[in-house]
């Protein structure tokens, strides 16, 4: 079967006021793709895009700001954070089945001035439980996994302030992070709390802007201008009852485990490699905790060993800084970052050795992976 690849990315600015229409955001990143991979925009001919609620545009409507001449692809998921990885394999599935030959996969949003996750309340079934009695805020949902996972895996407040500081330290070299003040643990514990055990260097900062990545075949990858980001595998995962609306997760058994425990053998198996074949790591980061997590569920490291890895600086993780540091563009942006790392691409923050990258979209009952490697 045809291999798939990421052959190009691009970005707008990230802002607290963008002051322009999302399409507008999102034509500049998906034409910025296009460029960078060195390929006529009337030449895409599939495009697959994620939002919240409604505060993005569709897919549909990039093309024709685009001004494609056909479509043979198109994906809209309403599924928040959890679907870059997601959308990243149905691309790549896509274009091995032939059924499109360049796909735009983007994520755009006015999200903070605009409708805001943090404080949104999500429609769906689960709402009139929650809202009565005041768990009403996204922030308040992760911060209790974040907490039973602290509590049941011997770690502490000091291991979340471990990812907030090595974030940070990576955000100071990236001249798209909305945060580049440098944060030292003085710093971190000096930050207000908003939702224990999370302080405001837990959280990450929402944006505006957009960020976008062409998929196409590892064949016509390598006659393109950037080196072929072959995605090796790619995986979404639920557990049972993963809830009526993205913000309900009462039905879940275990608090202490994410999605990446879920798919961790299978993500891993498919790609032909093992997590100690991992160089970098590029985890979704809505929260310190989702890096704990996820790097435990992955396999990274032992259960409990999370923030003792981060310290060590052994495994580059979220050399951009994260979402912590570049933006809330709900990990479109950490998936860019990976394919940056695995080309070479990422200035004097690149991974020393990026022949093989884990990324994970998504930070509680479901999400997605993918692994990604050198043209090899």
């Amino acid at each position: 079967m045809r291999e798939a690849a990421v052959a190009g990315v691009g970005y707008t600015g990230f802002s607290r006021a963008s002051g322009r229409p999302v399409l507008d955001l999102a034509a500049e990143a998906a034409i910025a793709a296009c460029e960078d991979a060195g390929l006529p925009v009337r030449e895409v001919d599939g495009i697959a895009s994620h939002m919240v609620g409604s505060d993005s545009e569709n897919a549909q409507a990039l093309a024709t700001a685009l001004a494609l001449p056909g479509l043979r692809v198109v994906l809209d998921l309403n599924q928040a954070g959890h679907a870059p990885c997601n959308l990243l394999a149905h691309a790549a599935a896509a274009v091995s089945a032939g059924l499109a030959e360049h796909i735009v996969i983007f994520r755009a949003l006015n999200g903070r001035s605009g409708p805001k996750v943090g404080s949104a309340r999500f429609p769906g079934r689960g709402g009139q439980f929650r809202y009565p009695i005041g768990y009403d805020a996204y922030p308040m949902y992760i911060a209790m996994w974040a907490r039973r996972h602290l509590h049941e895996t011997g770690q502490d407040v000091r291991d979340l302030a471990a990812v907030a500081v090595a974030h940070r330290a990576y955000a100071v070299r990236n001249e798209r992070a909305v945060r580049r003040t440098p944060l030292d643990l003085d710093g971190y514990f000096a930050s207000p709390l908003v939702a224990d055990p999370f302080r405001v260097a837990d959280c990450t900062p929402e944006v505006d802007g957009a960020c976008a990545l062409l998929v196409t075949g590892l064949d016509r990858a390598r006659d393109l201008r950037r080196p072929p980001a072959r995605i090796a595998a790619a995986a979404y995962r639920a557990g049972p009852r993963p809830g009526l609306d993205i913000g309900d997760h009462v039905l879940t058994d275990d608090y202490t485990r994410n999605f990446t425990d879920l798919l961790r053998d299978e993500l891993f198996g498919r790609a032909g490699v093992t997590p100690a074949d991992v160089d970098v790591a590029c985890l979704y980061d809505c929260f310190t905790s989702a890096v704990l997590m996820s790097l435990e569920g992955l396999g990274l490291c032992e259960r409990g060993a999370a923030g003792d890895l981060v310290r060590s600086g052994r495994l580059p993780v979220n050399p951009h800084g994260g979402l912590l540091g570049e933006g809330y563009l709900h990990g479109m942006n950490t998936l860019a970052e990976a394919v940056l790392q695995v080309q070479g691409r990422s200035g004097d923050r690149q991974a020393a050795r990026h022949d093989v990258a884990v990324v994970t979209s998504g930070a509680l009952m479901d999400g997605s992976a993918a692994v990604l490697t050198t043209d090899r």
